[in-house]
């Protein structure tokens, strides 16, 4: 979860865009983006797909990242 949040912040960043204009964009809290970047939260497949077209992104460029060796939680 931890390195999809980085992954989600590094896209919305490269957009330009806060974290309030990204929940504005997706109808959602800020609290929410908040929390999905901070590696809080495991959002669903459903989310996933609504942030990559907000973002203007293929869903699978939200995973594209490389976990820790050795960590396979949070």
């Amino acid at each position: 979860m931890k390195q999809f949040g980085i992954r989600v912040r590094e896209l919305r960043e490269a957009k330009g865009l806060s974290q309030p204009e990204l929940a504005y964009e997706c109808e959602w809290e800020y609290s929410q983006i908040n929390r999905i970047e901070l590696g809080k939260i495991n959002t669903s497949i459903s989310h996933m797909f609504h942030l990559a077209e907000k973002l203007g992104v293929k869903p699978s460029e939200l995973i594209d990242f490389e976990i820790p060796q050795g960590k396979t939680k949070k």
